[in-house]
């Protein structure tokens, strides 16, 4: 099956052509050893694969032939199935021809259980769609030790007698597991069952409500097994997938990286948006692999990068560094045409990001500064994903922010309520069951008495009650606006959204709707800010955060035809995992060890995130330690590349929506 196909997302993923090899000496792509696909986003990149198993659907379909899909689970295909399902409702593509293999399962959970694949498969895709349920294959994760040998075998034999998968589904994993292959499965490796490696039972612990109730077990198609298929397909998104995506891709196969083994199949497509793709050479360091046409963005990444890579100071960087490093052309083609005047100019715009003044400094020359001098006195949004982002992401700006005299807003997007453990719940109750005790109201006591038997008596792994998911979201209100109070911020201006998407009880959020960028946009209506700051950390693009900041963006370009926009600048500030790399970097507000200090005990006041966190990841520090670690981190990186030495520095990036 040929699929040319340029669908409205402008994508165009084809079948891998073998007979090419890129072997050029000026190849750009010569490191890679899969065809890579870039998509802008993850969801334009979904729709184009969509739109590739739904051209081999009806292709099969035309000759009376089954489509035999290898389908995968997770949080990367679900855009995936969003599209194939609005297919099938809105254009008639029909499943009847289709029969559907899943990579695997965790063992010991029963086929109701919200966190079983074979629960994820029918809520995201076959409830919604015309399969023949006798079509749909899912591992079993219930099977009897004595009889799972057999059944595994029965499995493979199945895919056979359908004459092989047509096409396969994949994901990657952070330890470069594909299906459940961790590292250390061999290339011919059929159906079996394996132990989870702790990275994958870290990243799905966020689902089961923590790291102990993650099966230790699964059962999962072989890397021999996903290999037979005729066609494949790996994606693969966000920034916490761009290191092991580029050793899948340029790196040597090897079991360590059970993905690697890829590399050997015939038709092969990695897709994978931009964060993903972030570390591939010719994306993060293309002068490397090919004469490039450089641009100012372009220039300033590789000076940064030089400057980095030689261990020198950018002022101290000669002609010989850049000749050395692929970058001669960029001393040619720059209208200084020397390093030390392209050194000066790439000094002075990095010195020319930094400023103790966030808002803007009232009365002096801004045609340097990131801010604007005027107004004095700003109307700013804070957006929070969650109710300690703020602090945790730029508790040091929102200080200066408010001491400097601005008329700052914190809007809390969501009630972070899943974040919240049940003790920590039981606890809040008790003491408000002993309160009313106290003070005598039977009708509370009776109230409170009902909650905490229903946390006492709740199985493990289910969805929380309205009732306990509002005693969790009242503990995160109460704390935010101790830190914010703390901060400068006054309660007026502290703003509990509650967006609906968040409030299904579970990991897994439902899609952002109408009515949560309805209430984002009421509050920029209602606020007319000059600064808007919002979340821009996107590791997980199926995430909060990434929802949350697309009901950001959504909300501004409604508005932005509005006057109040016109003077209205927008910032992006990262998390507790990442950074963003200094050659990105459009504002770097410097903090000094008191603001630092005073930014700590800020985070402190969260105490329910504080000890014990239920979604730490594999990353033990606290999310204090996280935070001042990647604020010092960012001063040092400064530091090196000669600029002023500062204690800490939080960094933004602006985005332009005009």
């Amino acid at each position: 099956m040929k699929n040319n196909t340029n669908h409205k997302y402008n994508m165009e993923i084809t079948p891998v052509d073998v007979s090419y090899k890129p072997v050029g000496l000026f190849d750009e792509r010569r490191l890679e050893k899969m065809q890579l696909v870039v998509a802008p986003d993850s969801v334009s990149g979904s729709v184009a694969v969509a739109h590739e198993i739904a051209d081999l659907i009806k292709y099969k379909a035309s000759k009376g032939e089954n489509a035999v899909l290898g389908l995968a689970t997770g949080s990367s295909p679900i855009k995936v199935y969003d599209e194939l399902v609005r297919l099938h409702k809105e254009e008639g593509l029909s499943f009847q021809n289709v029969v559907s293999f899943n990579l695997d399962e965790y063992t010991g959970l029963e086929k109701d259980n919200p966190e079983s694949y074979w629960y994820f498969m029918h809520e995201h895709l076959f409830n919604h769609v015309d399969i023949k349920p006798e079509n749909v294959n899912v591992p079993s994760g219930i099977m009897p030790d004595s009889e799972l040998n057999q059944f595994c075998i029965d499995y493979e034999l199945k895919i056979k007698s359908y004459g092989g998968l047509d096409f396969q589904l994949l994901g990657i994993g952070r330890t470069g597991h594909i299906g459940f292959n961790e590292p250390g499965s061999q290339r011919k490796s059929a159906t079996r069952k394996i132990t989870l490696d702790h990275i994958t039972r870290v990243d799905a612990a966020p689902a089961f409500g923590g790291l102990d109730n993650v099966p230790r077990t699964a059962v999962t198609m072989g890397v021999g097994t996903i290999m037979k298929a005729r066609r494949i397909i790996l994606l693969t998104w966000g920034d916490n997938k761009a290191e092991v995506t580029k050793k899948m891709i340029e790196g040597e196969i090897t079991s360590d990286l059970p993905a690697s083994f890829l590399q050997d199949h015939d038709n092969v497509t990695v897709v994978a948006d931009e964060a993903a793709a972030s570390e591939i050479t010719r994306i993060k360091t293309p002068w490397l692999v090919s004469p490039i046409t450089w641009n100012e963005e372009l220039t300033k990444k590789a000076v940064v990068w030089l400057s980095k890579y030689v261990n020198k100071p950018i002022l101290k960087l000669g002609t010989r560094d850049y000749n050395d490093h692929g970058m001669s052309s960029l001393l040619a083609q720059t209208e200084e045409g020397t390093a030390y005047s392209l050194n000066i100019r790439m000094f002075n715009e990095l010195s020319d990001t930094i400023t103790g003044w966030p808002g803007g400094k009232p009365g002096v020359d801004d045609s340097r500064r990131p801010e604007r001098a005027e107004p004095a006195r700003k109307r700013v949004i804070v957006f929070s994903p969650h109710p300690d982002d703020d602090v945790i992401s730029m508790g040091g700006t929102l200080q200066r922010l408010a001491a400097q005299g601005h008329d700052v807003h914190v809007a809390y997007q969501t009630s972070g309520s899943i974040a919240v453990a049940d003790h920590d719940a039981l606890r809040f109750a008790e003491f408000a069951l002993h309160s009313n005790v106290e003070f005598g109201n039977s009708e509370l006591v009776e109230k409170y008495t009902e909650i905490i038997e229903l946390i006492k008596n709740k199985p493990a792994n289910t969805i929380d009650p309205v009732e306990i998911r509002k005693i969790k979201a009242l503990i995160r209100r109460g704390e935010a606006l101790s830190a914010t109070r703390y901060t400068g911020i006054p309660d007026e201006n502290v703003h509990f959204l509650d967006m609906p998407f968040y409030e299904t009880g579970k990991a897994a959020k439902a899609p952002i709707s109408e009515v949560d960028i309805q209430i984002v946009t009421d509050l920029i209506d209602e606020v007319k800010p000059h600064q808007i700051f919002a979340a821009g950390d996107l590791a997980d693009p199926h995430g909060t955060h990434k929802i949350c900041l697309d009901a950001v963006y959504a909300s501004i370009d409604r508005l932005k035809d509005n006057d109040y926009m016109d003077d209205c600048y927008v910032w992006l500030y990262r998390g507790a995992w990442h950074e963003w790399d200094v050659h990105e970097i459009e504002m770097a507000v410097p903090i000094s060890p008191d603001e630092l200090d005073k930014k700590r005990k800020a985070i402190f006041f969260h105490q329910s995130q504080k000890d014990g966190v239920l979604f730490q990841g594999e990353d033990d520090r606290e999310f204090w330690q996280r935070s001042e670690e990647r604020n010092r981190e960012t001063a040092k990186v400064y530091d090196n590349l000669g600029l002023p030495e500062y204690e800490a520095i939080e960094a933004f990036r602006r985005y332009r929506f005009k």
